[in-house]
């Protein structure tokens, strides 16, 4: 379920269920009495068809349940986001972004009025049973999920824990839907995943944004760089990241700007509806790159950050256009413990632009590439250097080793080659070597992110050598003395 929301609800919806109209301005303008008017008389209709189906249907009627389904259907009016909760769903709601929550692990969207996987989270029953980002959901238990919104949806996938549910699951490349089968679990999200890069990079994924998510971000970087000498980089992987709470998302990105516009929210009165919210400069990590890695299913709080950081020039985007949900829901809880969650306004980056399907595009597109066609596209030749040529001049390092012996290979190569196999066999990657043997655009991102320093030296050099360029006194030809090599 998307979860995005402000953390203040500072507003009534009384007119929107029937209980009279919230106006203001002026009470005798005759534009709001007008108004008042027509909309008693269409909650008359509703009333009267609720009391002719009260009285005359052929069997009795949970009275509840009809007007609970009148307000749904009135909701399916308006975006996918905009749901009716009924109590046993808000509640759910309101632990799911706590962390922990009983379910399947899965993130999902409406798109093309057919119940879409944003994202399996993590760790999850659902990630380990192979769900996919971008997977059609057509059935849930045998039931169609055509017409179901989000919150309904979400409420088939939970259950107690240890029992199963099945899912009918069409994705590109099958033929017909196939069925997955998935045991319900407790889902504990971890939503900060740390790796050190050695050399002072670090690397960390932001699987979502859940309460503790920014907590833990701050304690996660601020150990990297008590334990470097020298934090020389960081790539954020927002990639898959559905999106979750909006405070964690401004949070962290506050962590990385001390200054500028994170994000703003702008409502139906844009000339009153408008919320714009800075950075602040207290404790905040400046002084180091970052890389932010997105792709398609990217999504809400993820977007935002990603946005603010590369809009305030503070990070570098790489990866495909992101999946483009920039509105905002804000939720109400209702009297009989049941919710409202509904769409108020859009969200805009720093630089006034709308996310709503339009996402954040890249300042570097980077296509994904799967790990084994990768190893078996990289090209291993031997090669001969200097090094290798008979009676070479030996180098410093070699002069060294030879003054400082270390353990040598056998002799004899047949040995020399079982020696390197078995050695290759016993050794673990570690998880550096992992993550960057595995995934592609990571690789590409680390080497961007050494060669940032490099880049910015060359950059200094050119500063420096321009007033040089523009002197009159210029010599032509090497000075002299100046050594050419070959």
């Amino acid at each position: 379920m998307k979860k995005i929301f402000r953390p203040t609800a500072a507003f009534a919806f009384v007119g929107l269920l029937g209980a009279g109209a919230l106006l203001t301005g002026a009470a005798n303008s005759e534009a709001v009495a007008k108004a008042a008017k027509d909309r008693y008389q269409d909650l008359q209709i509703f009333a009267k068809v609720l009391n002719l189906v009260q009285q005359y249907y052929v069997e009795d009627v949970d009275t509840r349940k009809l007007i609970y389904g009148g307000i749904k259907g009135m909701l399916q009016e308006l975006d996918p986001h905009t749901n009716f909760l009924p109590p046993e769903i808000y509640k759910e709601f309101e632990t799911e972004t706590s962390g922990e929550f009983g379910g399947l692990g899965i993130e999902i969207t409406v798109q093309n009025d057919v119940l879409t996987v944003i994202s399996p989270i993590e760790d999850t029953p659902a990630w380990e049973a192979g769900i996919k980002a971008g997977d059609r959901v057509v059935e849930i238990n045998g039931e169609s999920t055509k017409g179901l919104s989000l919150a309904e949806a979400a409420q088939r996938m939970r259950g107690k824990r240890g029992s199963k549910v099945k899912m009918m699951i069409f994705r590109e490349g099958f033929e017909k839907p196939k069925e997955f089968v998935i045991a319900r679990g407790v889902v504990k999200v971890k939503s900060v995943k740390y790796t050190n890069l050695e050399d002072g990079y670090a690397y960390i994924r932001l699987t979502s944004f859940i309460e503790n998510s920014a907590g833990e971000m701050e304690k996660t970087v601020r150990n990297h760089v008590r334990n470097n000498k020298e934090t020389r980089g960081l790539i954020l992987d927002l990639r898959r990241n559905p999106g979750g709470l909006l405070d964690q998302a401004v949070r962290i990105s506050d962590l990385f700007l001390d200054k500028g516009v994170i994000v703003s929210t702008i409502g139906r009165d844009r000339s009153k509806d408008k919320e714009v919210i800075h950075a602040r400069k207290d404790n905040s990590f400046t002084d180091f790159p970052i890389i932010v890695l997105i792709n398609e299913y990217s999504a809400s709080a993820s977007e935002i950050l990603a946005g603010a950081l590369q809009d305030n020039k503070r990070a570098l985007v790489m990866g495909s256009r992101s999946f483009g949900k920039g509105s905002v829901q804000s939720v109400v809880r209702l009297g009989d413990g049941s919710g409202l969650k509904l769409t108020v306004a859009r969200y805009y980056t720093p630089n006034g632009v709308s996310i709503q399907a339009e996402g954040i595009k890249p300042d570097i597109a980077l296509e994904d590439v799967d790990p084994e066609a990768f190893q078996k596209a990289l090209i291993r030749r031997d090669v001969r250097r200097e090094q290798d040529i008979a009676r070479h001049l030996p180098g410093d390092r070699e002069i060294k080793e030879k003054e400082n012996p270390r353990t040598k290979l056998p002799e004899d190569p047949t040995i020399a080659y079982w020696w390197m196999k078995d050695a290759a066999k016993k050794r673990e990657l570690t998880p550096r070597e992992k993550l960057l043997s595995e995934d592609f655009q990571i690789l590409q991102a680390f080497n961007y992110l050494r060669a940032w320093k490099v880049m910015r030296g060359f950059h200094a050099v050119e500063a420096a050598a321009a007033p040089l360029a523009e002197s009159p006194q210029t010599a032509a030809g090497p000075a002299a003395g100046q050594k050419l090599s070959e």
